[in-house]
Formats: structure tokens, sequence, C-alpha cells
């Protein structure tokens, strides 16, 4: 039977007001998704969470609109204890979105459970254009005694966990509420618990709005597979075997080498990377030093490199022939269209050896020059960090699902 809710009643003496409830369109006066996302940032305690879970008391708005690699949550929030809360806003006229708006946020939950807090620091303080951890000041604002090493281990272990509050908001969900909840026990998901909450919103007459939220359905919390999250690998540059004493090397290439050590080893001094997890490369005596990736066995690298006779620089992603960072490679080339504007620059793809990879480069002719030189390490050492800000997290992604394939 399809649940009906009647509107408030406002009683004053023996004026009686039936209130009207808004439809939830950006027209004629109505509300829009974007009107609910905005409600829930501001006001983070009109959610009735204690209803759905206790445990997520106490949430506090960290940013709207973050990017994963399965698209933007809508709200994001954090507990001062380390719980993650997803929030997905959609309008509920249009019967088909509702499975898939339920799909759509466990394909979140699915990817931030790959992420480390680390990742979700570095995403949100982009997204928030702040630097530092922004999260981590956005709960202390709130409550000043939570501290930065208990906040972080918690929330890293329960990213890993998948142990999330999703909260689907919806403007008035009334049918197929059951077949969703049917739906959720058939999915192969995390530990999370799940609620769907409307929330009506009704105009007053004297001015200003009544909000009241109510929870239609809630799941305990859903124990199931969780996904493993392998760490980051770290391994040592190849050019560790190169002699250090020079006995093996006639004097040119003794000097040529001593040139390219020297010019990463300055070049590394102006590298500044925002994940706190990324393991910094090495100087090399080779035209390129590495930037390792997440992928099992050393696979995946970004190539930093300089042509010395072409005056250029550039970087691009590498990977070993079939291998978990191949795969990678190839998704994220690709998902191209979706993550080009995040590199910017003049990234792009290019073919290298009948594999397709992104990359980006440019010409310094003053490269020889101090000044000349300082333009492209301020120029490099952007586009490194953009595209380990971009890609790391996609290849360690695209690994997890390489591994889970049974390779």
């Amino acid at each position: 039977m399809s649940r009906q809710h009647a509107a408030p009643v406002i009683m004053n003496g023996e004026c009686t007001t039936i209130l009207s409830q808004l439809s939830f369109t950006a027209t004629q006066g109505g509300v829009s998704e974007a009107d609910i996302q905005e409600l829930v940032h501001k006001h983070p305690g009109s959610l009735p969470i204690d209803e759905v879970d206790p445990s997520f008391k106490s949430p506090v708005a960290i940013c709207r609109e973050l990017m994963t690699p399965a698209g933007a949550i809508d709200n994001l929030l954090v507990t001062p204890s380390g719980l993650p809360i997803l929030v997905e806003c959609k309008l509920w006229r249009n019967p088909e979105s509702r499975r898939e708006v339920v799909g759509q946020i466990l394909d979140y939950a699915k990817e931030l459970s790959r992420w480390t807090s680390s990742d979700l620091q570095r995403e949100v303080s982009r997204r928030l254009g702040r630097p530092g951890n922004a999260m981590l000041d956005l709960v202390r604002a709130v409550d000043p005694a939570v501290d930065e090493i208990t906040f972080n281990d918690a929330l890293s272990h329960n990213l890993r966990r998948g142990r999330f509050l999703l909260l689907i908001v919806g403007d008035g969900i009334r049918e197929g509420v059951e077949s969703i909840a049917e739906y959720l026990q058939r999915h192969a998901g995390l530990h999370f618990s799940m609620g769907l909450v409307e929330m009506p919103i009704f105009a007053l007459p004297g001015g200003g709005l009544l909000v009241t939220p109510r929870v239609l359905a809630r799941t305990a919390s859903i124990t199931r597979t969780v996904i493993s999250v392998p760490d980051g690998h770290r391994v040592v540059d190849g050019d560790d075997a190169t002699p250090e004493n020079g006995d093996d090397l006639d004097p040119d290439r003794q000097a040529i080498a001593s040139e390219r050590l020297q010019f990463w080893t300055d070049f590394l001094q102006h590298l500044r990377i925002d994940d706190p997890e990324q393991p910094m490369p090495n100087a090399s005596r080779t035209g390129y030093i590495a930037v390792m990736m997440p992928a099992p066995n050393g696979s995946s690298w970004l190539t930093v490199y300089r042509d010395k006779a072409k005056s250029s620089l550039g970087i691009f992603l590498s990977a070993s022939r079939n291998s978990a960072g191949e795969f990678a490679m190839q998704t994220i080339v690709e998902a191209w269209d979706d993550i080009k504007g995040d590199i910017g620059g003049t990234a792009t793809i290019i073919d290298r050896n009948g594999r397709k990879t992104i990359a980006d480069g440019r010409t310094f002719p003053a490269l020889n020059t101090s000044p000349g030189k300082s333009e492209a390490f301020a120029w490099l050492a952007e586009r490194v960090n953009t595209f380990v800000n971009v890609v790391r997290p996609r290849v360690r992604s695209a690994a997890i699902d390489y591994e889970g394939r049974g390779h």
C-alpha cells in the first residue's frame, strides 16, 4: 500500500491554514535538487540521521559535488568520529530513476572504499580550493577537541571497511520503497547503513519555508564482502643499478649523467605534491624520473622526462605490459572525456609503441638559462602534481578491478 502524508496544518485561534507543499521543480517558484543540496549543506542537522543509524550523529557538512571516478557526490558529510556520510538528492517523479539512483550512490560508496583518508583529504581540499587538511579544519570548527591522528586513523579504517551512511533525499518518495530495499539486499556491497529520506517543503503564510524531513525506509548495517584496498607500492628506482663511482663510465658519459642528476635534483626541490601518500621520485642520472602509481608489482608509473636536444619537458602515464598497470592505463584512456578537464593544460592522448596513454609536454627555448629553467620547473611541477591528483586514485581503483577479475 502506498504511503500517504497529509499537509501540515497551522492552527491559530479560529484561524486554520493548511500549508501547500512546494513542487520540486526549478520553475514557478519550486524547489530544485540544487536547493535540497544547499539545504543539506547549510543545515546537516535537518537530516533525520538518528532514526537511520545513531552511530552517525553530529554530522559536519564538508562539501558539495565531490568528484569521484563514479561521478560527483551531491553532499559529503563526516562525523567527528570519522564516519563518512554520502547524500544523493534526487527528484522521484520519474519511476525509472529509483533504482538508478540507488545504484549510483552504491557506486560512490564502492569508489570511496578504495580511497585512503589522504585521498579524501586531497579531493576535498581540491574541491574547496583550500590547502592543507580542509576536512579536518571543518570538523574542528564544530568540535575543537577532535584529535588529528585519531580522526585520520578512524576515517581510513571506515573507508577501508566501506562503513558509510548512504542517504537518498527526495521530494515525494511514495512507491517502490520496498522493491528498492529488496534490490539493496541483493546488491553486493560494503558495510553500510542506508536511508531513504523524504524532504517535503511547505510555504508558510507569512513567508519562509517549513521543512519536514522523514525517513521512509532504512537498512540495518549491511555486512557483506569488504573490498580490500592495496597499499601504494614503493619500487626501487632502476637508476640505483647505475654505478655511483663512475669507474665503468667514460668521462663524457659520466659528465652527461652528472648533469642529468643535477637537473633532476634541482627540479625535485621545486616539486610539491598534494597527496601525502604519494612517494616522491628519486633524482636520476637518465633523461627521466619515475613517479610510482599504486598498482601491483610496480606496474604503473608516471614518466617525467626532459628531451635536452629539443629543450622540452613532459610527462606521460606508463605501464608494464599485460599487467594491472596496463589495464589501469587503458581504463584512464577510455575515460578521457571525463577527466581531461581535471588534467587541463595541453594534455592529450598519444600512441606510444602501439599503446595509447595520456601525456602532456612543452618546449622551453630558454631552458639552459636560469629564468628559463625556473619557468620550466614551475610548469613541470604543476603538471606532475595535477597528474598525480587525477591519475593516482584511478590507477588504484582500476588495479583493484583487475585483481578482482582473477588476473
